[in-house]
């Protein structure tokens, strides 16, 4: 009987293991293969409208050239550097914004935590494209904010806010705000507030006691959090559009034009290997740390 038990619970448990591997199989490494493929074949005038990978007379046709492209044309460099720039600015924000209101929301009150924890996922219930309606009513030239400012004497025109890069910055650090603060919450709430304490009483002043104790427990929340803002902030196509405007030089749209409008799905396809090798980079880099931090800690 024990025997029995012995090896169901041991086959609950590689279920359990395979579950997340299977799913990484269906969702991400099948659909990575197909984009890979397409990225190493020609486009054509067809339906699909890109070269089959193998000719009539079964010898490969894959080739090079749309990596090559890539390589050439100086435009695409520039929109990955603004896209990373872009990314970069959005998580710095996000934590700087995100730290102070996970730390405050992490020592609160539990009934008041539970009200603060609610306004923070609230947003989610509103359809991203409503809120990001909003914020063009906020900057746009009458919008609330030029108005305000007219009203109160402190200028004369209409700021030129929509359709750059300050208002894309605003818009994706709104979007992904709640990103940064859930882990930070997750790994503030864990720590124990008596090791800030007795590091004060010890002769810490409070930077120190930040730095040396909160600072290092809340690490894993930062690096999930930051993962989690800069990787959807990369890619991000809706609100660029929106808020930089139409021409704005960013990866995600130029995703969507060589998709749609130009139907080259071999270079749009390498586009996204590109994207994705890039992001593996950062993701890596914090694994790292992370792992370094652990054995430290052990």
């Amino acid at each position: 009987m024990a025997s029995s038990l012995d090896k169901n619970t041991e086959l609950w448990r590689q279920v359990a293991v395979a579950a997340p591997y299977l799913w990484l199989l269906i969702f991400f490494l099948a659909p990575f293969a197909i984009i890979l493929k397409i990225s190493l074949a020609d486009p054509i005038l067809a339906q699909p409208p890109y070269t089959p990978s193998f000719d009539s007379d079964g010898s490969p046709t894959f080739t090079l050239g749309n990596y090559a492209f890539l390589l050439s044309d100086k435009l695409y460099a520039v929109t990955y550097l603004r896209s990373v720039l872009m990314a970069l600015v959005t998580t710095t924000l996000c934590l700087l914004l995100g730290f102070p209101m996970a730390y405050g929301i992490a020592r609160s009150s539990p009934s008041t935590r539970s009200l603060l924890l609610l306004l923070i996922v609230l947003p989610f219930w509103i359809s991203f494209l409503l809120r990001v309606y909003a914020w063009m009513g906020l900057m746009s030239n009458y919008g609330t904010i030029n108005n305000f400012l007219i009203w109160t004497g402190l200028i004369d025109q209409p700021l030129t806010i929509m359709y750059t890069d300050f208002a894309t910055a605003v818009g994706l650090t709104y979007s992904y705000l709640p990103f940064m603060i859930l882990p930070l919450y997750a790994s503030l709430e864990r720590m124990d507030i008596d090791l800030v304490e007795a590091a004060q009483d010890l002769g810490a002043s409070r930077a120190r006691a930040f730095w040396d104790i909160t600072w290092p427990l809340a690490k894993p929340g930062t690096i999930a959090g930051c993962l989690l803002v800069f990787i959807p902030a990369m890619g991000e196509y809706v609100t660029p559009y929106l808020l930089g405007g139409p021409d704005s030089l960013f990866i995600g749209r130029v995703l969507f034009d060589e998709f749609f409008n130009n139907r080259d799905w071999p270079l749009a396809s390498a586009v996204a290997v590109v994207l994705l090798l890039i992001l593996i980079v950062p993701i890596i880099f914090l694994q790292r740390a992370q792992a370094r931090d652990q054995e430290t800690v052990a």
